[in-house]
């Protein structure tokens, strides 16, 4: 079993390269988002920025991959940055000079790795560090991801497989990393995969060098994810993926609310669900999908999109070029009463679920909002609508008059007496855009208004 340290004690938040630069993103670019992090959201909490797949690809290109990629690595079998776009990795530096300047801002770093060993290392039958084995020996060539070619499996009745993932990690965390995202681990689900990658986490955290510092361990991509796969993720994870990739079309956001459904009971400091990064802002720019552009979501469904997923409590990673996407877009990604939801609640549940309409509550628990009530009133229907709903449904007192705040806008939301012979019960009456939302906190649901 694998003793994990305990770390993430709110939902990660950070920026990652894969929605704007796909495969291609530079470190030119890496630390612009840095340096813009740090400057215009570092004080919201968002302090990670994620280098995503094929850094070690110099001939990476946008819309896809290449077939076998020049991958480079080192005597090993490990990827190394690829120098034409990190060009400080040079001369065996790795991503540690990167890595020293993102710590510098007061940020972390993250890169993503694909399961198990390159295919290249294979070929040129390379030693695994600190054994007799060879990557042909420790390599499972019956493993392969069914869309990405860099990588087979590996063979964890060997000896040398773990010893594998010890060598590359270890190299990883020498470099500065604090975040490791590992993908193609969940569809199928591969457990062994999963816990020796883990294992070599805590190996690598528990070296001097390290001094104990922690390493987010995040898992992709989740399709057709079961819960009952939780407590081997709680073991060995800080958060892991519940979908494939979502994109910014409003059917991949209207899905997500059955998926968090399932999910959100479950969400605890330091293991938590991952509706997956935001397709916000400036997108596209050099991406597996689509155009530059921006985001293709309206405000609403953008703003359905961060109710939900901080309701839900879902870690946040912004996909969006930061230095470029709209100030409106940073503005939203920065609310303070948001981010007090995401960080600062419990209890974050679907109560209500009738055709277009989905409701959420929460409770808050510290800071200016402790014991306040949250709901979350997302109407998914394709015109506006007025909903009316019982405040003993959502958590509110049955007298009207309770008074509460649309944090969205700003506006004061008072409780009101009930439609028809029962005049005495409350209700919550909210005017809902189309694929939009109504958040409400009630910081003191017993208090009534005097007028």
């Amino acid at each position: 079993m694998t003793t994990r340290p305990e770390v993430a004690p709110t939902p990660p938040m950070g920026w990652n390269s894969w929605d704007c630069y796909g495969t291609t993103v530079t470190e030119a670019e890496v630390l612009a988002n840095a340096e813009f992090m740090a400057e215009h959201m570092l004080h919201a909490g968002w302090d990670t920025v994620v280098v995503d797949i094929q850094w070690y690809e110099p001939t990476a290109r946008a819309g896809g991959y290449n077939d076998s990629p020049p991958v480079e690595l080192d005597g090993y079998g490990r990827q190394v940055p690829a120098v034409n776009r990190f060009p400080s990795a040079a001369a065996g530096a790795g991503f540690g000079p990167l890595a020293d300047a993102v710590h510098a801002l007061g940020l972390k770093l993250g890169v993503h790795v694909m399961r198990g060993i390159p295919r290249r290392a294979v070929e040129l039958d390379l030693p695994v560090l600190g054994t007799s084995s060879t990557a042909r020996d420790v390599a499972d060539t019956s493993s392969v991801c069914s869309w990405n070619p860099d990588n087979y499996g590996l063979d964890h009745s060997h000896p040398g497989a773990q010893a594998y993932y010890d060598s590359q990690v270890a190299q990883l965390v020498a470099w500065g990393v604090d975040l490791i995202k590992a993908d193609d681990m969940l569809a199928p689900y591969h457990d062994a995969e999963i816990a020796a990658y883990a294992r070599a986490i805590e190996r690598a955290v528990a070296s001097p060098a390290r001094g104990g510092r922690p390493v987010v361990l995040s898992l992709s991509p989740g399709t057709h994810l079961s819960t009952a796969h939780l407590p081997h993720l709680r073991e060995n994870a800080t958060m892991w993926r519940v979908s494939d990739d979502l994109w910014d079309r409003w059917e991949d956001v209207r899905a997500q609310f059955t998926r968090m459904a399932r999910w959100a009971p479950h969400q605890r400091p330091g293991a938590w669900a991952d509706a997956d990064m935001l397709p916000l802002g400036r997108i596209g720019i050099r991406a597996e999908r689509g155009e530059d552009r921006p985001s293709r979501l309206t405000g609403d469904e953008q703003r359905t999109l961060l109710t939900l997923w901080c309701v839900s409590r879902s870690p946040l990673m912004m996909g969006g070029d930061l230095p470029t996407t709209d100030p409106g877009t940073i503005a939203m990604l920065t609310h303070r009463d948001l981010i007090e939801l995401l960080q600062h609640s419990t209890d974050g549940q679907e109560v209500l679920r009738e055709g277009d309409l989905v409701v959420w509550t929460a409770r808050g628990t510290s800071g200016g909002a402790d014991g306040a009530r949250y709901v979350a009133v997302f109407w998914t229907g394709d015109e506006p609508t007025t909903v009316r709903l019982p405040a003993s449904s959502v958590g509110l007192p049955t007298v009207p008059g309770s008074r509460g705040t649309e944090l969205w806008t700003g506006d004061d939301v008072t409780t009101t007496p009930a439609q028809g012979p029962t005049t005495s019960q409350a209700e919550l009456v909210l005017d809902v855009p189309a694929h939009g939302v109504r958040l409400v906190r009630a910081d003191h649901p017993g208090t009534t208004s005097q007028h």
